[in-house]
């Protein structure tokens, strides 16, 4: 479990027992038996899930995006390479980093810089994306998994990118995130 962040004490919810619901490759879900702060008791669903990473690639003022069928939502959506090791999770963020990037876009990176990490949904997943900065970029082929096969890769000046979060092309709400950070850091 997670270490809580709290201001002043004592956690305001202690978990009193755990069992696992679901386990898979990518996922594992438990419900928790919790004890509120009043003393109350109740669960709490939760959803583990391996840290990823995200990476915004960029050259010549362009930066690269992947278009991929997502199966839960039913559709081909724009978004940042990102991804996970499921398999491998002693691999270091930017290792992680460096291999998606190259899987998925086939692109290396000169300059890898992690800019910062964000929680995906910590309402009910522990997941954390790792946000990278790759420059310096050369191109190779795509190395794509069985998941990513018919994946588009293709870089787009950044103001058309900008358009496409504000018009709602782009619906992924990681890429979104990222962007606000760039922005907020200086980076594009």
């Amino acid at each position: 479990m997670a270490e809580s962040n709290t201001h002043a004490g004592a956690p305001e919810i202690t978990c009193t027992g755990s069992r696992l619901v679901y386990e898979n490759r990518w996922i594992r879900l438990r419900e928790d038996a919790i004890l509120r702060a009043d003393g109350t008791p109740g669960i709490y669903s939760v959803v583990e899930r391996s840290d990823f990473a995200v990476i915004a690639a960029v050259e010549a003022g362009q930066i690269y995006l992947v278009e991929q069928f997502r199966y839960p939502v039913g559709g081909r959506y724009w978004e940042l390479p990102q991804g996970a090791w499921e398999d491998d999770p002693g691999k270091s963020p930017e290792e992680v980093a460096r291999g998606e990037l190259r899987e998925e876009t086939g692109l290396s990176a000169g300059r890898m810089q992690q800019v910062g990490s964000l929680f995906i949904a910590y309402g009910l997943c522990t997941q954390r994306c790792n946000v990278f900065f790759a420059t310096e970029l050369t191109q190779h082929a795509q190395q794509l998994d069985a998941e990513e096969m018919g994946m588009i890769c293709k870089p787009f000046p950044l103001a058309e990118f900008e358009r496409m979060l504000r018009e709602g092309v782009i619906q992924d709400g990681t890429t979104m995130a990222v962007f606000g950070l760039l922005r907020l850091k200086g980076l594009i």
